[in-house]
């Protein structure tokens, strides 16, 4: 089973980041795949651009890549209670290729934040558009206060009631 994961952030220290290579960790028989974001940085979408560039060969490739993946894990960073801008403009680009974005594949979406919200606001806007870009969403799980639950020198949720989320997530995806 090939699992393709990314942190819906540009940013290069992100805790969501970080969240998914403790996901990986967990998972065993499985080719695990984090991505990043960075490398399908792409013009801000918009009609003119489209009419200009098409469909770049970048957006191309990270829906190419979600297609050849069995399942996907997406992390979400949360900007002012939304995606973040580096996020919804690759999805964007991605969306003109196939408003399927993606591809009916089984997805388990994860967020994190160092405050208490655990960025629940943007991962339940996921979760709640998943339908219409055919995901199936099978688990999520929200971290709130991150540096609290996270042990950055071992890589590792800390919680035990997290822990036990974060594997009954995971295990949706490998048990099919």
């Amino acid at each position: 089973m090939k699992i393709l994961a990314f942190a819906a952030t540009n940013s290069r220290t992100s805790i969501n980041k970080q969240l998914l290579q403790y996901a990986g960790s967990l998972l065993a028989d499985v080719e695990f795949e984090l991505i990043d974001l960075n490398d399908y940085e792409l013009p801000l979408f918009s009609v003119d651009k489209e009419q200009e560039l098409g469909q770049p060969e970048l957006a191309q490739t990270f829906y190419q890549k979600m297609g050849a993946a069995d399942a996907l894990i997406i992390s979400f960073a949360e900007h002012n209670g939304s995606y973040t801008a580096a996020y919804k403009n690759l999805f964007d680009w991605t969306s003109r290729i196939d408003m399927k974005v993606f591809q009916n594949k089984p997805v388990v979406m994860l967020a994190t934040s160092p405050g208490p919200g655990g960025a629940a606001s943007v991962l339940a806007a996921a979760v709640n558009s998943a339908p219409y870009f055919a995901a199936d969403v099978k688990a999520n799980v929200s971290v709130p206060s991150f540096y609290d639950n996270f042990d950055m020198t071992a890589g590792k949720l800390t919680e035990p009631e997290l822990v036990a989320q974060m594997t009954q997530a995971l295990a949706t995806l490998t048990s099919q």
